[in-house]
């Protein structure tokens, strides 16, 4: 069941009908969920429900759900976006216990729909990794594959994050949604290299929506000329694909196309 992203005005009828007649609710932060429930007028019992006691706690959940309703919230927004539960649902499934969706708020959607790019394909990535190099690779390969993308950063490195896009990917234009519905909310949209300054030092819960930069067509033709290289050399189609992927900061999927272009061995 979706939670409000900060406003309680958010919570739909719905879902506050749901809380009221739940008799147990999964909440990975107990303390949020409390304050939820309190503007809510309902005093389910509340268990946590974390990544390091999933496993422990699915059994005694999915029991309690054949006799009664059992709810699965999120903190803030829609659960499994980034939240622990998933290994419950699927539990769930796996036993043939019916999962009904309660919609609402949803912070990826929020900051779509303000960002205010026009693209199709979205690409969301969850939290970065916290490792330079894995979150330049994971930011890299997105941005070939989808023409907008979407992820949660932390506010102690967005500044660095933002800088980042800005030097290896051509400073694109992107939108900072910060506290999305909550009293200092803002969505500033900008190149990353003028925002990276402007986020150096910020707080709250933070949503980056990035336009991802065209890829110039001497690159592109690079690229091509390298997957045909390989593929005349006899190069299997997998390896030569990783490579280009590396060189490049391109994905697999984008190096497999340009190696069915490629010309074929004589």
């Amino acid at each position: 069941m979706a939670t409000p992203l900060g406003n309680l005005g958010d919570l739909s009828p719905r879902a506050a009908a749901v809380l009221t007649a739940a008799s147990l609710v999964a909440a990975e932060d107990t303390r949020t969920s409390q304050r939820l429930f309190a503007g809510a007028g309902a005093g389910p019992r509340l268990v946590s429900l974390t990544e390091h006691n999933v496993e422990a706690r699915s059994g005694p959940l999915l029991e309690a759900a054949t006799e009664g309703v059992v709810a699965l919230v999120s903190d803030a927004g829609t659960p499994l976006v980034s939240d622990p539960g998933a290994r419950l649902v699927a539990a769930a499934h796996a036993r043939a216990v019916p999962v009904f969706a309660v919609p609402g708020p949803s912070a990826l959607t929020a900051a779509l729909s303000v960002a205010g790019f026009d693209g199709g394909h979205v690409l969301f990535l969850g939290f970065l990794p916290r490792s330079r190099g894995e979150r330049l690779g994971a930011l890299r390969e997105a941005c070939a594959a989808a023409p907008i993308v979407v992820f949660f950063e932390s506010p102690n490195r967005l500044g660095q994050t933002l800088g980042e896009l800005a030097t290896t990917l051509r400073d694109p234009e992107v939108v900072v949604c910060r506290e999305l519905t909550k009293v200092h909310e803002e969505a500033v949209r900008g190149l990353a290299s003028a925002l990276a300054g402007r986020f150096g030092q910020t707080r709250g819960e933070c949503t980056v929506v990035v336009q991802s930069p065209p890829r110039p067509d001497a690159e592109e033709a690079a690229m091509a000329a390298y997957m045909g290289e390989m593929r005349r050399a006899g190069a299997r189609r997998g390896a030569a694909a990783g490579e280009a992927a590396r060189r490049f900061g391109v994905s697999r999927d984008r190096a497999y196309a340009l190696w069915e272009g490629a010309d074929a061995p004589e």
